[in-house]
């Protein structure tokens, strides 16, 4: 028996109007659809990316950046680098904010998903009568165009957490690029203090070669014994480990800066005299830095935005917990030539999984962000308290260390001129003379600790600059410039 399957009629226009359909199809697709890139890490590409800016491009982005806390500044090489200028290049050039920033392309695309319609869905089928009684039957079809509603009901909560996303992610962004500032800005002042009391151990370092060339002769002339000659050779031998300890810590301190700003470890650093090393800073009281806090500290902020779009999404869950739903028109025609105009329905039936574990999961995750926020405000206002307490007590050594100095110097100048009537010798002049060495050593370390608590306490303030006792405030950064920080 021979069977045979007619390529005519209805078969004929069902296949015609398919190739139109596919046809139709992958031309809409095709047309929207994205070209793919290679991007390859290459060594080329990585120096062409490691290749900072040059002076001219420097000057326009330090004058132009925007920052809710930072400043714009003017760049002037031939005046060294300022603590300010660090901060400010360090914003601009450190590699690992770059890394930082590409998140603000992640949060936009996350915003355009989730402002995209669900795609619609055509359903095409095709019977050929193939077995038993085949006599004028013809081929049936089906034809369903169905639309998914369900993702309606949550597409505003969606955007709505994608927005307070992105909004969060620009805040994180800023903080971070302000860490990394205020980094900058304390090696700075870090290097510059280690440079002070380098010069000082130098300047001691001269004062021993002096000194021990006048022992030798006494004790050639038998006027010394040998131990004191011991004893001076002893502390100028520790005088040359100390100008070397602090010479790596200064060349430590400059590769940090280097790394921090993003420049070569070989480029030449040259800090601008103008640097001050306060000897007293006046703070105001721990109530008015912690007032207002909440509304300064970028990270702050941006955590209540996370939290704002963890709401959205709890209430997103809740909302996609429903049912999917989706409707459409449907178009069928049987074997005898009959032909149907109807409405699709597909519900799917909620038996078993109805998102209860997807909202339990946006729950958690929006209780961790609330004990995380209540965590970092607790964390900020101990750590405002101790750097006061640090600051103050630093100033107390600092008056105290003065003290010291000053009338270290006095006792010196008495003994010189004891020397030059000879009513005293050199040791006891010298013994003088070192303990007020070890008085303005002292003093330079404690500045340094001064700026670095300073620096510390605005990071955690949110303030560039601490206001003085008496000075409101200034107020809170909450407009940021569109499409990111700098």
């Amino acid at each position: 028996m021979k069977c045979e399957i007619s390529t005519s009629g209805d078969l004929q226009k069902a296949i015609v109007f398919l190739r139109k359909g596919w046809a139709l199809i992958i031309i809409i697709a095709v047309s929207g659809c994205a070209v793919y890139h290679p991007m390859p890490i290459t060594p080329e590409a990585v120096r062409a990316r490691l290749q900072p800016p040059d002076m001219a491009e420097l000057r326009i982005l330090t004058g132009k950046i925007s920052h809710p806390i930072l400043h714009p500044l003017k760049i002037k090489p031939g005046k060294g680098l300022s603590p300010d200028g660090a901060a400010v290049l360090a914003v601009l050039l450190n590699p690992s904010l770059r890394a930082v920033r590409d998140q603000r392309a992640l949060s936009k695309a996350q915003l355009l998903e989730a402002g995209l319609l669900p795609n619609p869905r055509l359903d095409y089928s095709l019977d050929v009568p193939t077995g038993a009684n085949t006599t004028d039957k013809i081929n049936a079809y089906g034809l369903g165009l169905t639309y998914e509603v369900t993702s309606l009901i949550s597409r505003a909560v969606r955007i709505n957490t994608a927005k307070a996303h992105r909004k969060a992610v620009d805040l994180d962004i800023a903080w971070r690029e302000w860490q990394i500032a205020q980094a900058a800005r304390a090696a700075v002042y870090q290097v510059a203090a280690l440079r002070n009391q380098i010069t000082l151990t130098e300047e001691a370092r001269r004062h021993m070669s002096q000194y021990l060339a006048r022992i030798h002769k006494a004790v050639a002339a038998g006027s010394l014994r040998a131990q004191v000659l011991n004893s001076a050779q002893t502390a100028s031998s520790h005088i040359n480990a100390s100008l070397l300890d602090l010479k790596k810590q200064a060349d430590q301190y400059r590769l940090r800066l280097m790394r921090l700003i993003g420049l070569p470890a070989a480029t030449q650093l040259r800090l601008s005299k103008d640097i001050n090393l306060p000897s007293q800073v006046k703070t105001p009281a721990v109530a008015r830095l912690i007032k207002g806090l909440e509304q300064r500290r970028l990270d702050l902020i941006a955590l209540r935005r996370g939290y704002e779009s963890q709401e959205e999404a709890v209430r997103a869950a809740v909302m996609e917990q429903f049912p999917r739903l989706s409707i459409g028109p449907t178009f069928n025609s049987d074997t005898d030539n009959l032909k149907t105009t109807g409405f699709g329905l597909n519900i799917e039936l909620p038996v078993f999984n109805h998102a209860q574990g997807k909202i339990a999961r946006q729950r958690a995750t929006r209780q961790r962000l609330f004990d995380e926020y209540v965590n970092r405000v607790f964390k900020a206002h101990s750590d405002i308290e101790l750097l006061i307490s640090k600051i103050c007590f630093t100033n107390e050594q600092i008056t105290a260390a003065s003290a010291m100095r000053a009338k270290l110097s006095r006792r010196l100048k008495n003994y010189r001129a004891a020397l030059t009537a000879g009513r005293t010798d050199a040791q006891t002049c010298y013994t003088v003379w070192s303990a007020l060495i070890s008085a303005r050593m002292k003093l330079a370390v404690l500045k340094g600790k001064l700026m670095q608590a300073v620096t510390a306490l605005q990071l955690a303030t949110g303030f560039y600059k601490i206001p003085p006792p008496g000075q409101a405030p200034a107020s809170a950064p909450t407009k940021f410039t569109k499409g990111g920080t700098t």
